[in-house]
């Protein structure tokens, strides 16, 4: 009997060591898959915002940065001109700050819902429904 007490109150002891982690977390860090790419460091200007990498973009977004790049030429007389920033959905700045640039949207007779908005710096912001959700275009 009297072993039977002891191997009753030493138990608990055994399994104590794998139950306890000492208060830090012991899952190992996961790495990216062999060739997947790393994940983006969101830049400050993009916290707290949904974000989206360029290659995820519709191609005619991917064409309209290209252009942005290059400095045109853009095919709709409105691109390049001042975005207001009324909506206040983008971090609030000067008047200027912003401009707005057309992403065709096959199909419509007009220039379509879809924009890229650029700030003074590095800043892209890509809204597929005419500045009611801005997703903050980031580099993979």
């Amino acid at each position: 009997m009297r072993a039977l007490t002891v191997l009753l109150t030493a138990l608990p002891l055994l399994f104590l060591p794998a139950c306890s982690t000492g208060g830090q977390k012991t899952e190992k860090p996961r790495t990216p898959a062999a060739g997947a790419p790393a994940p983006a460091a969101t830049p400050a200007w993009a916290k707290g915002m949904k974000t989206v990498t360029e290659d995820r973009l519709p191609p005619e977004a991917r064409r309209t940065l290209e252009l942005i790049a290059k400095g045109g030429p853009f095919p709709y007389d409105k691109d390049g001109t001042v975005f207001g920033n009324y909506e206040n959905r983008l971090p609030k700045q000067a008047r200027g700050y912003y401009h707005e640039y057309t992403v065709p949207t096959p199909g419509s007779r007009t220039r379509g819902a879809r924009r890229i908005i650029t700030g003074e710096h590095t800043e892209r912001y890509y809204t597929s429904d005419h500045y009611q959700t801005f997703e903050a275009v980031v580099h993979p």
